[in-house]
Order: structure tokens, then sequence, then C-alpha cells
């Protein structure tokens, strides 16, 4: 569905990109990552034809950004990290003349539809100024999403918000991903894109440093870390009696990492349960691999 072919934005002497290249299929969801400045947004923003590359090409649904811009754009829902609101319009107002402005057959029907599908049916007469910042994100991605586009392209879109308001941001999120269509979502909240994403692309200083899915990027071995109440050579024992174990390491306080082939949890906690099993979990998560990759790079 997306093809990012050797993309560069320099702006003058600045190169902001540099050689991108990644491909995103038909229905997947796929998590943007980098540092500040590592150039996620300019890439989002020439994906959906806000700007110009320098060089390379972008390609939407079979369609060059540059060749066919109109095209591309009706395939596209775009929520940059400020949503393009209009602060004096109401919600219903607001999302009806973006539904207009995107040719929609029957703007009526699709405001009050995406009204209803992002929970902004209590919202819907009031004015977008008067709004919490957690509505405001809601009626962007209303914008985004009222043209049902094939692809949906997520730039922060819970920059700001408190514990609360990310969580329903995030459970909007988890079910447009239920679905079948193409999403690319860049945040630094990892677990986020933990919750959403099977497949991430890091990027770091205008340049890809490595795409993968998430559970390729934790390695072949899966590491689990368990705590429990009783620790002793009799656990050490038994995880390691567990089918696809690798190894056991145990440390202090009760606490054992063990790495296995494949997803072991329910075999290590069963294991665990007679030494008081107090808390089981990945021993690497996302944010570990994050930074391992981009404190590591030395480009």
């Amino acid at each position: 569905m997306i093809q990012v072919e050797n993309l560069t934005k320099r702006y003058g002497s600045f190169e902001a990109i540099r050689d991108i290249s990644f491909e995103v299929e038909k229905g997947e969801v796929v998590g943007f990552l980098g540092p500040n400045g590592a150039g996620k947004s300019t890439t989002m923003r020439i994906l959906c034809g806000c700007i110009g590359a320098t060089s390379g090409r972008a390609v939407i649904g079979g369609k060059g950004v540059l060749e066919y811009p109109r095209e591309v754009k009706q395939k596209i829902g775009y929520l940059p990290e400020t949503p393009p609101l209009y602060p004096a319009m109401t919600v219903q107002d607001y999302i009806a003349f973006a539904a207009k402005i995107k040719n929609v057959a029957d703007p009526k029907k699709a405001t009050a539809e995406v009204i209803e599908r992002v929970g902004l049916s209590e919202v819907a007469h009031r004015i977008i100024d008067h709004l919490s910042k957690g509505y405001r994100q809601r009626v962007g991605l209303a914008q985004a999403l009222v043209h049902q586009p094939d692809v949906l392209v997520l730039d922060e879109p819970t920059s700001g918000l408190d514990p609360a308001q990310r969580k329903e941001i995030r459970d909007l999120l988890i079910e447009l991903a239920a679905g079948d269509r193409t999403v690319i979502l860049s945040t630094h909240v990892l677990g986020e894109i933990e919750a959403v994403c099977e497949r991430v692309v890091i990027i770091e200083r205008g340049r890809v440093i490595t795409q993968d899915s998430i559970a390729n990027l934790r390695g072949a071995n899966t590491q689990v870390r368990l705590e429990v109440a009783r620790p002793g050579a009799d656990v050490t024992a038994a995880l390691s009696s567990v089918d696809g174990v690798v190894s056991v390491t145990a440390e202090a306080g009760g606490v054992y990492v063990v790495a296995a082939t494949g997803d072991r949890r329910e075999k290590l906690a069963a294991a665990a349960v007679p030494a008081g099993l107090l808390a089981m979990g990945q021993a690497e998560q996302l944010e570990d691999i994050y930074l391992r990759l981009t404190q590591g790079d030395s480009q």
C-alpha cells in the first residue's frame, strides 16, 4: 500500500531525511519511531503531499504522491501533531466542512457516522475552542477519518494529553488497527506502539536504522522476568524444565530472567506459582530496544 523509495529532503545544506526506504502492506499497522528531529514528521508530510521531496519517491496505493496528488490525498487521512482545527466552529460543522472539501458523497451522513465512531456525540454542538485537548484530538482524528481513507497517518496523536485522555485515544487506535486500514503511527509513548503495532520503522538523524517486527527485534529468544516469594534451586530447576526454555538466570531478590523460544509465559507462570509468583513480564520492552538501537547509533 505504501512504498517509500530513497526519499531525501534537504533544506539548503541541511538534510532532514536521507535515502529513506520502507514499505507498509495493506492492512498493516506500523510504528514510526525516532528521537526528536530524526525526520519523522518530514517523512509523514511528504507521504501526505504536504511538502515535496528533494529526491526519491513516495507511492500510495500504486500512485506516486508527486504525480497524482489529488488521487493520493483522497486515499489518506492525516492527523498532524497539532490538529488543523477551526476553533470558532462547532464540532459538527467543522467535520461536515472537512467532509465537503474532501468530496465525500454524503457529508451529513459521513459526519454523523464519524462523530459516533470517535465518541464525539456529547460535544457535537459545542464550539471547538471550548473543548478539552483530549476532545480536540478526537475532532482532529474525526476529520482524518471522515472520508474513510485507505491509509491513516498519525503524528503524535496523544501529544500533551493526560493519562486518561491518552487511554481514550489509544483505545480508538486499537479499534482502528483491528480493521483493514493501513496505519502509520508516530509517537513517543512506546506502550501505544506495543498495543497496536506488530512492526516498527526506526529512524535516527534522517535515515532508517532498522525496520522489523517487534518480536524479531526482541530476538529469537524471548526473555521473561519473574519474581517469586521463595527463591531457590528448585525454582531454577522448575523453570528450566519448561519446554522451549534456553536459559534461566537467578538474580537478587527472588528475580529470575528466563530466555525461551517463543511465548512460554503461561507455562513459566505455572512452574513459578508453587514458589509464590509475585510478578512476571517481558524482560526487554520496546523502550529498551528503542534506546539500545538509537543510543548505539554512531552516525
